[in-house]
C-alpha cells in the first residue's frame, strides 16, 4: 500500500477536493483505494453523503481500547462511496475531543499507521485528508504516509499557512529521523487576478524543487461533484480541474504522460 497525506495548517486550500481528486482518478485506473477523514469537520466524510455527527463509529474509535488491532472491526468501520473500489474511514465530530482524551498516552501517534498495517493487502492506495492543526491527528497522518502532497491557495495568506506546514515537516522529519518527500501544489489558481499570480511566483521563488510546475485551476465543475457526491471525473473526465489533477498524479506516480 502506498500512503499519501494531503496536508496543510491552513484551511480552505483544496486538501478534501484533492484527496477526492486523486482516489477518483487512483481507482479509474484499476487501483484499490481508501480515503481517510482525519478532519474533525469531516468534509470528506460528508462528501459522501455520511453525517459526521451520526455515526456509531469512525476514525476517532480506533484510538481506544486498542481496537486498532481489530482488522474487522476496522473493515466494519469503512464506508462506500460512488465507486466499488474505493472506500472511505470516515471522521465523526468526536475528533475534536481527541487531543484531549489521548493527551500523554503512549502510542498515540502511530494509531493511524497501525490501523492501515492491518488493511496493507486490501488496498494499494491511501490518501488522508488532515485538519489543519498540528495535533495528534496530523502527527499520526505525517509518521503513517510515504508522501506529502501540500495544496496550497495561491493568495497571500495561505503562503503563511504554507510556511508552518514546511516548518512541521521538518521538525517531524528530524525527530523521526527519516525523509519525507513533499509536493507543494498550487490550488485555486485564477489567472485572471494579480493576487494569484503574485503568489504563484513567490511560491516558486521561494520553494523551487519542491514545487509543482503546474497549478490546479478555479473549476465550478469540482464543486458541483461535491454537491452530487461523486468523484469529479465522473461528472466531467475532462474539466479542466480534472485534467489538472491527471497531470499531477502521473508526476506523484512517477509516470510519463
Amino acid at each position: 500500500m502506498k500512503i499519501w497525506s494531503i496536508s496543510n495548517q491552513k484551511g480552505g486550500v483544496g486538501k478534501t477536493t484533492s484527496v477526492v481528486s486523486l482516489g477518483g482518478l487512483l481507482a479509474d485506473q484499476g487501483h484499490r483505494v481508501l480515503l481517510v477523514d482525519l478532519d474533525p469537520h469531516g468534509s470528506l466524510t460528508s462528501y459522501f453523503g455520511q453525517d459526521p455527527d451520526g455515526l456509531e463509529r469512525s476514525l476517532y474509535h480506533l484510538f481506544f481500547e486498542q481496537r486498532w488491532r481489530n482488522v474487522d472491526y476496522i473493515r466494519d468501520t469503512l464506508k462506500p462511496t460512488s465507486l466499488p473500489n474505493v472506500s472511505m474511514l470516515p471522521a465523526t465530530t468526536s475528533l475534536a475531543t481527541l487531543e484531549r482524551q489521548v493527551s500523554g498516552q503512549d502510542g498515540m501517534g502511530l494509531v493511524l499507521a497501525r490501523s492501515l498495517a492491518q488493511l496493507w493487502d486490501d488496498y494499494d492506495y491511501a490518501l488522508l485528508d488532515t485538519p489543519p492543526i498540528l495535533g495528534v491527528l496530523l502527527v499520526n497522518a505525517l509518521a503513517a504516509c510515504q508522501q506529502l502532497v501540500i495544496p496550497t491557495q495561491t493568495e497571500h495568506l495561505a503562503l503563511k499557512g504554507l510556511e508552518r506546514m514546511v516548518h512541521t515537516l521538518k521538525m517531524v522529519m528530524k525527530s523521526q529521523k527519516r525523509e519525507l518527500p513533499y509536493t507543494i501544489v498550487p490550488t485555486l489558481f485564477d489567472r485572471r487576478t494579480s493576487a494569484s499570480l503574485t503568489s504563484l511566483k513567490e511560491m516558486r521563488r521561494t520553494y523551487q524543487g519542491a514545487l509543482w510546475d503546474e497549478a490546479i485551476p478555479v473549476d465550478t465543475r469540482l464543486r458541483d461533484a461535491s454537491h452530487e457526491g461523486i468523484f469529479p471525473h465522473q461528472l466531467d473526465p475532462n474539466t479542466r480541474g480534472v485534467r489538472a489533477y491527471r497531470h499531477l498524479l502521473a508526476q506523484l506516480s512517477g509516470e510519463k504522460r
